[in-house]
């Protein structure tokens, strides 16, 4: 027999597969980082410029938000968009990400120095987080991570996204370094996973770079000329005008 057609389960599906971008997508991606380059003079592209041009390269809507977590929305899919610096993206193979502030001491009223039992501290820093992301989710059916590993001159990027999860307190286990800093390993692989940081509550989660990311190279273009854009723009000084207050 035939299995019936779903409508629910047809409206679940994410508009393409982890990590498998529309074809026009790298070319897309590539052109913006041309033009900024050429238009900018200087290699910057920082978060929230970054959450604008995946946006415009897959055809959502990009919606800067507060949880940090659904800036970029298509359909019934959202991402949170992240930039990492790195001197030749291809052969890094773990990214840190800053993944917001997560403070017990504001969220449960705790006081926390590093005499604080470290599983403790860090299973309330994992609820925090756990608590965003289900928030989110609650929303979109489908909640990912983009991710851009950016070289100095950003002539290279590598491109990768995967599934923005909550994690099981009873997977990690916590300790306080030399620092000062809580680090919370996979007890599995006995692998760092999270750095929190008391000053500031910042929260950092290490991913492994996808197998199947892209790799994007472009040629450095030369800068735009300013009084060339200027003049091709037909800029004269009645596009400005000067008032000066008084009193």
């Amino acid at each position: 027999m035939k299995s019936p057609k779903l409508r629910t389960v047809d409206k679940s599906l994410p508009p393409f597969s982890l990590n498998k971008f529309p074809s026009d997508f790298p070319y897309k991606l590539g052109k913006e980082l041309v033009y900024l380059l050429a238009s900018k003079g200087k290699p910057i592209l920082e978060g929230p410029e970054w959450e604008a041009i995946f946006a415009h390269c897959i055809g959502a809507d990009w919606k800067p938000s507060n949880v940090g977590l659904d800036d970029v929305v298509l359909g019934n899919t959202a991402w949170g968009a992240k930039t990492v610096k790195h001197k030749k993206p291809s052969s890094q193979k773990k990214v840190r990400l800053i993944s917001g502030r997560n403070s017990p001491v504001y969220s449960y009223g705790d006081t926390i120095d590093t005499n604080a039992d470290p599983n403790k501290v860090g299973e309330s820093i994992l609820e925090i987080w756990n608590e965003r992301v289900s928030a989110v989710r609650e929303k979109f059916q489908n909640l990912r991570t983009v991710v851009l590993v950016k070289s100095d001159d950003l002539t290279e990027v590598v491109v990768f996204e995967f599934d923005t999860i909550r994690y099981d307190p009873e997977l990690f286990v916590w300790e306080w370094n030399k620092n000062g800093n809580l680090v919370g390993y996979e007890k599995s692989k006995k692998e760092h996973r999270f750095t929190w940081q008391p000053h500031g509550s910042q929260f950092t989660i290490i991913e492994n770079i996808s197998n199947k990311s892209l790799v994007i190279r472009v040629k450095k273009p030369d800068a735009l000329d300013k009084e060339d854009v200027l003049r091709t723009l037909g800029f004269d000084k009645s596009w400005v005008s000067v008032e000066h207050k008084e009193g």
